[in-house]
């Protein structure tokens, strides 16, 4: 009996090992590969709020007409052309709702409002005192702008943009001193601007954060306004100056770059 019962563990021992042998030489099973999880799919339509700050430049370029003393023509003189400007740290905000068409394109509108302290000073070759030249210190004040843009998605959450539209910009009002820095008692009233816009920029989603709808934006813009007449007066009484009353004329045009880095609240995004 006994014999009978190694032979069968013996036989059984030897059908394992067997087994085992087999199963060394055969290829090993290649690993489950685990699928990637699909990307994020977000989705630019909706509307925001956004605020920031940036760098503006001006530049005008104006001449001055004037009648000659005892001519009693207006405009019987006009100065030299002469190129000016002023430079200075500026705050935005504003709003506006994007739509997006495809995977890859984003068009919407939008408005903002920059309050600015862009100073600068405006010199003329003449003046209703004697024709010397004077100066006057010049500063853009504020400026708002309406228009549309068009985006590219360089990646899900990353725009680039390019935008233009209508604009306008306020100068405060300038006060005439001659070079020796000696008030005239005559000035240049403030005026507001009209003109068109151009610019581009990026945006992109801080997709990190645990709060959704927050985005950074970087723009650069340059604007240009058309030419307008400003007519010279005396600061005491608000009537024209100039001789024999007819007063001076600035003709002036103005151009403005601006730079600007806002954040932006997207309250009705989602993905």
């Amino acid at each position: 009996m006994k014999k009978k019962v190694i032979a069968g563990a013996l036989a059984a021992g030897a059908i394992l090992i067997a087994g085992s042998a087999v199963a060394a030489d055969m290829p090993a099973r290649a690993p489950m590969l685990m699928k990637a999880p699909p990307m994020a799919v977000y989705n630019w339509t909706g509307c925001y709020l956004d605020a920031g700050a940036g760098y503006g430049m001006w530049n005008q370029d104006h001449n001055v007409t004037a009648a000659v003393a005892g001519s009693g023509v207006p405009n019987s003189f006009q100065s030299i052309d002469v190129t000016n400007g002023g430079r200075g740290w500026l705050g935005r905000f504003g709003a506006g709702c994007d739509y997006q068409v495809s995977s890859s394109w984003v068009v919407g509108v939008f408005g903002d409002y920059d309050w600015m302290n862009l100073k600068g000073s405006l010199t003329t070759q003449l003046s209703t005192a004697g024709g010397a030249p004077t100066q006057a210190d010049e500063t853009e004040s504020s400026a708002w702008s309406a228009g549309a843009r068009i985006g590219y998605l360089i990646t899900p959450t990353v725009l680039t943009y390019v935008d233009g539209g209508y604009t306008q910009t306020r100068f405060d009002q300038m006060n005439e001193v001659t070079v020796r820095g000696v008030a005239t008692g005559n000035a240049f009233p403030a005026h507001t601007y009209q003109g068109w816009f151009i610019g581009s920029g990026f945006e992109y989603a801080f997709t990190w954060l645990p709060i959704n709808g927050l985005f950074v934006r970087s723009e650069y813009r340059y604007s240009t306004y058309k030419r307008d007449d400003l007519m010279q007066f005396n600061i005491a009484s608000g009537l024209p100056a100039g001789n024999a009353g007819l007063g001076s004329v600035l003709h002036a045009q103005n151009q403005v770059q601006t730079i600007t880095t806002s954040l932006v609240w997207r309250f009705n995004w989602g993905h």
